[in-house]
């Protein structure tokens, strides 16, 4: 096959066939495909349409650019992905949960992106972890632990990769058909049995609308079915930070909270939710909420908190951490709380302003090669309808230096509106799609 060919045929508005975008995934993995061919096939892609049919050929052949892992469990293999979001720390109550009600979870995860904390940053914010497990460990460690929270191997979806460095640099990030193959060609290597989908919508997600929101749970959900996963979409509210914290450390502190049944609230329902959904997908509960029983109750017992702390363990981290969680996670040289300088209610959050700051306060990344510090970052976040008097705390910033705390608390004090009345409650689930 040649490359000009497939590209002339994408000019032309028309779909390559299955095994041209076989031939050109796995040119991207080898090389067999140049830099300026992957960019051109990325901006036809990007000014076209593929169709669910071509949705699906693609998303495949990323997947098959590297391996698919293998599983020989007594209990299905599941995974969950979100599409990013502020306070947004469901993975790592949700795998430990899942494991204890009889699945499997190899979780694939990422780094933060934008104004988006990542799952691999928080995890490391607990001293001696490692997100990078060896791709021929993996399956062992899953056995061993239950489950497991890394980053992708090299081996893993290497055409994703490469037509993701490609994307970011050629401007076509923003393509339904590309950012689906991209999301379940590395999910789908997991060969999971179900996976569930948390597509966020709301002022901290990527998707602001209702409509780019179900436009991409449709895209993913329906591509991931066609490719075999029994698979459920839900639409969720990011209309305000998930866990009342945004940072690393901060985030693993609400984490703890919620599974040693100190804190309850968004974080912890939201993970009843998609568990449950996913539990049911793969036949280890009646329904959806059946299944979301049985999450909220291995967190409610503990043990949800002990298999946390066996994948601590088994990924290098300290022993004893979920016993004493704040002697081991960092801490901020300085502590700064941003009081209401008037009374009112709290009628709006902008969710990406606040993710922004903490990466200004060093918590994220602006370039790839910037050092994340696991301290830093916003805690004790005032949630929308809530009442607050002239003095009350709307949250507490952690951080390296005053100058940067005090930038922040000017991104805070903009981000927070207050009114006279209060504004209706979000409902934390919007839509349910596929399965």
């Amino acid at each position: 096959m040649d490359a000009r060919a497939i590209l002339a045929r994408l000019r032309r508005r028309e779909v390559p066939e299955e095994a041209e975008l076989r031939w050109f995934a796995q040119g991207l993995a080898d090389h067999g495909v140049s830099d300026a061919q992957a960019g051109a096939f990325a901006m036809a892609v990007c000014m076209g349409d593929l169709g669910a049919a071509g949705r699906t050929a693609l998303t495949l052949a990323m997947r098959d650019s590297g391996e698919v892992l293998q599983w020989d469990l007594d209990g299905p293999v599941v995974d969950k992905h979100s599409t990013g979001g502020v306070g947004d720390c469901v993975s790592l109550i949700l795998a430990p949960a899942l494991a204890e009600c009889g699945a499997y979870v190899p979780m694939i995860s990422g780094r933060g992106l934008g104004h988006t904390g990542g799952t691999l940053d928080k995890l490391e914010a607990i001293p001696g972890l490692s997100t990078a497990v060896p791709h021929d460990l993996l399956p062992a460690l899953v056995q061993k632990a239950g489950c497991v929270i890394a980053g992708a191997s090299a081996r893993i979806a290497p055409a994703d990769k490469r037509l993701y460095a490609v994307r970011d640099v050629t401007g076509t990030v923003e393509s339904l058909d590309l950012i689906t193959a991209s999301i379940l060609s590395k999910k789908l290597a997991e060969a999971p049995d179900a996976l569930v989908l948390d597509v966020k919508v709301g002022s901290g997600a990527f998707m602001k609308t209702m409509e780019e929101a179900r436009a991409l749970a449709r895209a993913l959900s329906d591509t991931s079915n066609a490719a075999g996963c029994k698979t459920t979409a839900l639409i969720t509210d990011m209309s305000q930070p998930l866990a009342p914290a945004l940072g690393n450390a901060v985030e693993i502190d609400a984490v703890m909270q919620v599974l040693t049944g100190q804190a309850t609230g968004p974080l912890a329902a939201l993970t009843a939710e998609l568990g449950g959904q996913v539990l049911a997908d793969a036949g280890l509960a009646e329904d959806a909420a059946a299944g979301a029983a049985k999450v909220a109750a291995v967190i409610a017992d503990g043990r949800a908190a002990e298999r946390f702390g066996r994948m601590i363990a088994a990924q290098g981290g300290p022993l004893g951490f979920v016993e004493d969680w704040a002697r081991f996670l960092p801490e901020a040289t300085v502590m700064h709380e941003v009081t209401a300088r008037e009374a009112g209610y709290v009628t709006a959050i902008d969710g990406e302003a606040l993710g922004l700051a903490v990466v200004d306060l060093g918590g994220g990344r602006q370039v790839e090669s910037d050092v994340v510090d696991p301290a830093v970052g916003l805690s004790n976040v005032i949630r929308l309808g809530d009442r607050v008097e002239k003095g009350i705390p709307l949250a507490m910033i952690h951080a390296a230096r005053e100058d940067a705390a005090r930038r922040a608390e000017a991104v805070v004090r903009a981000a927070i509106t207050l009114g006279d009345a209060p504004a209706p409650p979000p409902d934390l689930i919007r839509e349910r799609l596929g399965g």
